[in-house]
C-alpha cells in the first residue's frame, strides 16, 4: 500500500464526513496525471447531478492534464450544475492540495457561477 495514497484518502474522508454532517451538495474532483474529473453529488450521496471530465466525448480538448484543461472542466461543470438548478455546493478536493489544476478548476467553477 502506498503511504501517500493512504494519507490522501484519510484527508478526503475527514472532509467528506464534515460535508455529510452539514448535508451539503458537493463538487468533488479526482485527478490523475493525464485527466481530471469533476462531479456534483447530491447531499444524500445517492446520485450524481452533473459531471464533466477530460475523457468525455463532449469535451473539445486534447487531454494533456494541464491547468488550461482544468479551467475548461471547471467552466463546464459550472454550466452543467446551473442547468440542473444547483448554485451552492461544497468543494470536495478529495484530499488533493489546493494547488495547480485543483485550484484552477475551483476558480473557474466560481467564475462560472457556483458558490462555495
Amino acid at each position: 500500500m502506498s503511504i501517500k495514497r493512504d494519507s490522501r484518502q484519510r484527508r478526503a474522508r475527514r472532509s467528506r464526513m464534515k460535508m455529510r454532517e452539514l448535508g451539503a451538495t458537493r463538487l468533488t474532483i479526482h485527478r490523475t496525471p493525464r485527466h481530471i474529473y469533476a462531479q456534483v453529488i447530491s447531499a444524500d450521496a445517492n446520485s450524481v447531478l452533473a459531471s464533466a471530465s477530460t475523457v468525455d466525448k463532449s469535451f473539445d480538448g486534447t487531454a494533456k492534464g494541464n491547468v488550461e484543461e482544468a479551467k475548461k472542466i471547471g467552466q463546464l461543470i459550472a454550466e452543467k450544475a446551473k442547468s440542473a438548478g444547483i448554485t451552492k455546493v461544497s468543494f470536495d478536493r478529495s484530499g488533493f492540495k489546493y494547488h495547480g489544476r485543483v485550484k484552477a478548476l475551483a476558480e473557474a467553477a466560481r467564475e462560472g457561477g457556483l458558490e462555495f
